[in-house]
Formats: structure tokens, sequence, C-alpha cells
């Protein structure tokens, strides 16, 4: 990946690549989840907590890095599933047909799953018995012409007996050319023992591992479509779905419209019957039903939109709430705030939250009135039905049904302009002359 960042912890859809995995185990209801990691991935440990992680120090391949886990498997005779934390897309459907094929009789030691790709290419070709069953895996490059026909590939997915996981993998050697021990020749040790090993299929598609940003762009955009086939089969429209990015958790409500290039970071929830019009942005916010949003509206962290409220062009909200009715139309910032119910806030008001040491609070109640181009310095209170002049600078609280204004007085100076003009141009003509000169 070319990156400071372990690989695991690049995000997809707005979280790392392994806590989709992780959140894809977590729906088959596991008894244990053993984390995997290479030394100095403090990161990785914390994102995947509470789960146990097991250090693998050296890194000498896969079959080596299961038995890392075994101080915390030794002892369990259930199925042990083997899953990746760089293949995000695996479904939990396909990993659920894994562990039934698992427990079907004769109850085979091993299932692998397994795919069939357009161009199998470099990947490990499964060489199937008679009867169906995984008698080998074997790679690419040690494969046969008649081998490298086979376009039935491994993912590296394994579901495998507890009771005989560790024997298997205390068998595999590192007899190959980088020293390393493979999981694949469990399937061989099996085999030998006379165990039964068989295959479940999935769709190409789950199994792209990301291993470059270009891998990582791939995988997004097949997340992305999932995202928005999901929101549009429960209700939504989306007027250009292309254009329309959602995080892993969005959700929305019946009846929503979203316009087109619009971006859901993590952690919103829109209601039923809003309105988001295009370039919107969302993060971390809560907008209720009938609400309209946009266009180029960003929601920060916090944000809290009412039902009916308006929130308009090129305004921000942040860790604020505008409550039922609202209307926050134009070129705006409000900031640590709560907005009253049916509150008009004037083009350009902003709320002065921040004093370069501390966030402050500003209270603009039911009904209020800011005009535009107004400062609300913070710590403030509006009350209800106030009216603030336009152009105001607001440091004071101002009582309901109270109008407070803080402009310069209004001064007037007939045919000045005209004066400056002509002053100005009789200097500009002059100049002009004297360079002729």
């Amino acid at each position: 990946m070319k990156s400071a960042l372990p690989k695991v912890m690049h995000a997809v859809a707005g979280r790392p690549m392994v806590s989709h995995v992780l959140s894809t185990v977590a729906s088959l209801d596991p008894d244990r989840v053993v984390v995997v990691i290479g030394d100095e991935m403090a990161a990785v440990a914390k994102a995947v907590a509470p789960h146990q992680t097991a250090i693998q120090n050296p890194r000498l391949g896969t079959a080596h890095a299961v038995m890392a886990a075994r101080p915390h498997l030794d002892d369990f005779d259930g199925d042990v599933l083997v899953v990746y934390g760089d293949t995000p897309l695996v479904s939990a459907d396909t990993l659920s047909r894994m562990l039934a094929a698992r427990q079907k009789a004769p109850e085979p030691a091993v299932v692998v799953l397994g795919f069939r790709p357009d161009n199998p290419g470099a990947y490990g070709r499964l060489v199937l018995g008679s009867d169906g069953g995984l008698e080998a895996i074997v790679e690419a490059k040690d494969a046969t012409a008649e081998q490298l026909a086979i376009n039935l590939c491994n993912s590296g997915v394994m579901a495998i007996d507890g009771r005989w996981a560790f024997k298997l993998l205390d068998r595999v050697g590192n007899d190959n050319a980088k020293g390393e021990y493979y999981l694949t020749d469990i399937i061989g040790l099996a085999r030998d023992e006379g165990l039964p090993c068989r295959v479940v299929e999935g769709d190409e598609r789950e199994f792209i591992g990301v291993n470059s940003r270009a891998d990582l762009a791939r995988v997004e955009a097949i997340v992305q479509d999932r995202l928005r086939d999901k929101a549009m089969a429960g209700g939504a429209t989306l007027i250009d779905p292309q254009t329309v990015y959602f995080s892993h958790d969005t959700r929305l409500g019946r009846d929503v419209v979203v316009g087109p290039n619009v971006v859901f970071g993590p952690d919103v929830e829109i209601g039923d019957d809003v309105e988001i019009r295009s370039f919107c942005h969302f993060e971390g916010a809560r907008v209720e039903s009938g609400a309209i949003i946009g266009p180029f509206a960003r929601l920060r962290p916090g944000a809290r939109i009412a039902g009916d409220a308006h929130i308009g062009n090129f305004c921000e909200i942040k860790n604020a709430s505008v409550e039922q009715g609202a209307k926050v139309n134009h070129l705006t910032y409000i900031g640590d705030a709560r907005i009253g119910a049916k509150a008009n806030i004037g083009a350009g008001t902003i709320t002065c939250n921040y004093d370069g040491f501390f966030k402050s609070h500003t209270d603009v109640g039911a009904g209020a009135f800011i005009g535009s181009n107004t400062c609300l310095v913070a710590p403030v209170k509006i009350g209800d039905g106030a009216i603030i002049g336009a152009s105001s600078a607001i440091a004071r609280d101002v009582p309901a049904d109270t109008l407070a204004v803080t402009r310069g007085p209004h001064v007037t100076r007939e045919g000045w302009a005209r004066r400056f003009r002509e002053r100005r141009s009789a200097e500009k003509d002059a100049a002009k002359k004297g360079e002729k000169g």
C-alpha cells in the first residue's frame, strides 16, 4: 500500500477493512474471535478490540499465522474459520454455507472456499476427485498443464475441524523457496490421514484481496454499488446513484430523495420524506422527517436537524440542533448552538463559538429572526421572538420579543461621490500626461 497505515486499517465505506470482516464474522455468532497481527500493530489491536489478538513474529506464512492463535484455541474443538483482514467483501451467507458443509456427513476435516474467475492466472487450483471431494490445492507455479486448465481456484478461506486443526498444522513444513509454512498444505496432510476435504463455491467478487490502492478503489466501488442498491430497495430515490457515496452505517428513511453528488460519512441517519439536494456532505448527523437540506450544505458531527427545518446552500452545521421548522437558508455557520423552532437565520450569519481556547454555546429562541450578516458571539442567548438587525455583532443576551441592533450610525454626504470621482479622474489624467511627457 506504500503507507504508514497497516493495510487492514485502510477504510472501505468509512471503516477499516478488518472491521468489515469482523462484522461479517460477528453475524455468525462465533464462540471466539482471534485476530492475528504482526508486531508493532497497536492501531490494529485497538481497532479490533475487545477481540483477542495474537502476534505473529516473525511472519512465516499463513499456516504459521494460524498457529500464532493456538494459545487462544488449543482447547477448542469446534469449527475453526480462517478469514483474511484484507478481503472485506466475503459474505456471511458464503461463510455460513462453508460451516454447514463442515458439519454435513461425512464431516470433512477441511472445507475450502473456492471460486471460478474469468482468468485463473496465478491463483492456486483446487483439484477435485471423482466423488467431488477436494484432493489437493496446487499452486499455479507448480501446476501441470492439465491442472492449469482447472478454473476452480483457492480463495484462502477455510473452515477446519478444531479436533484436527493443530494436529495437521503441527505437521506443515517449510521446505519451499520462501521457507514459509503454507496453510494449503493441510489438505494433503488431511488426505494422508484418510480425512475427507470439500469445496464450497462463492462469487469471485467476494474474494478480491486488497494489496494496492487500485485494489482498494475497486473494492470501494463494489461496496458503494451494494449500498446504493440497498438504499433504493429500502425506499429512497437516488437521482444519480453513481454520484452518491455512502458509509457502511448510513441509514435512510422511506421516500428520501437524494440529489447528485452527495456524500454520507459515518454515523448518519436520515428520516422519512427528507429532501437532500445536490453537493451535500454529512457526517455524524441526524435529520428528521420532512427536512430539506442543501444544495451545498455540510452537516458535521453533532448536527441535529428537526422535522420541516431547512438548511440551505453553503451552510455548515456543527454540534448544533436546528428545531422544528427553523430555517438556515444561506451562507451560514451554526456551531455549538440551538436554533429554536421556526427561527429564521439570515444570510451570512455566524455563531462565533470559539475564542481560541474554549467552545461556547449560542441559544436562539423559537421564532427569533436573525438579520443577515450577523455575528452571534458566544456564549449568548437570543430570546423567543427577538429580532436582530442585519450586520449586528451580538455579544450580550437579548430578551424575548426585543429588537437588538449594533450598527454604526448612518451618515449621508450629498454630492461626495460625484466630487470623489471627478477628483480621482483628474488625478488619473494628470498621471497619464506625466508618463507621456
